[in-house]
This record gives C-alpha cells, sequence and structure tokens, in this order.
C-alpha cells in the first residue's frame, strides 16, 4: 500500500481556444519542461490551419476522434497463464492514446522531407482526420489483436 496519496494536478483549459484537448496537446508536445516553445509550436500550426481556410479546433477534434481507439487489450493472469482481454477504453485513455500516437507519428516522420516539427505535426493531423497516416494505422494494429483475442473477453474483472 502507498505511504502516500498524490493528488491528480488538474489541467486547465487553454485560454486562448478554451479548449482541453490543445491544453492536453500543449503538454504532451512539451519536452523537458518547455511549455512556451510547445505553445509556440502548436499556436503556429493552428495558425497555419486558419490561413489555409480551415478551422483548426475542428480539424484536431476531428483528428482525435479518428485516433481514438473504442477497444484495447489488456494483460490478465490466469492460472499461470496470460490472457490479452479486450476492453473499452475510458473516455481520459482515448484522448491519450490519439494524442500520444499522433506525436509519435509525427515524431517518426523524416527530416529530409519536413523542415520542423510543426509541419510534421501538421502533416499528421491532416493525415489523421482524413482517417490517413501512422496514427490511424496503430489503431487498426490495436483493433486487430482485440478483434483477434475477443474469445477471452469472458475473463473481464
Amino acid at each position: 500500500m502507498p505511504r502516500h496519496q498524490y493528488k491528480r494536478q488538474p489541467v486547465l483549459v487553454d485560454p486562448l481556444h478554451a479548449s482541453f484537448e490543445i491544453a492536453k496537446l500543449i503538454n504532451y508536445t512539451m519536452q523537458d519542461g518547455k511549455k512556451d516553445t510547445a505553445k509556440k509550436i502548436i499556436y503556429e500550426m493552428m495558425d497555419d490551419f486558419k490561413n489555409q481556410g480551415e478551422d483548426p479546433l475542428k480539424l484536431i477534434h476531428k483528428a482525435i476522434s479518428n485516433v481514438a481507439p473504442s477497444v484495447e487489450v489488456k494483460p490478465r493472469r490466469l492460472g499461470g497463464a496470460s490472457y490479452l482481454v479486450p476492453t473499452e477504453v475510458r473516455k481520459d485513455r482515448k484522448l491519450y492514446l490519439a494524442l500520444t500516437w499522433i506525436l509519435d507519428a509525427a515524431r517518426a516522420k523524416s527530416n529530409k522531407e519536413f523542415r520542423s516539427f510543426k509541419a510534421k505535426l501538421s502533416s499528421e493531423i491532416i493525415d489523421a482526420s482524413k482517417s490517413q497516416g501512422q496514427a490511424m494505422t496503430k489503431k487498426a494494429q490495436a483493433e486487430k489483436l482485440a478483434e483477434a483475442n475477443k474469445a477471452f473477453s469472458h475473463l473481464k474483472w
């Protein structure tokens, strides 16, 4: 049993766009505590979307909803054997997985094709909003694994 009870710090909505998802995206983009740099990247990317004639909030929300998985597998141990049991994904975990997969896919893009991380991230968000890209491949793999292990769904507890 843990000795300390840690309180989870609430994430405030983004003051510029009044969006919880944008605040989370900024926090997940941040590296080494450089939040101002992460804000600059996200805000410039959103300005680029606006200049292209797209609504940046709708585009990011659509990308998140397309990438967010509905089921995932969790390992359960039963009688010395480990089974992958498909379970539904909670709302906050869906957001975490979607943003993490989008950011990982953006970081994995080559530097030859894109000059900056902003360009990589914006291209991945556009791809995800069109149900394409590496983040969508990750979602498809997770849901395919859950479908393959549907026989063990009775082991939920």
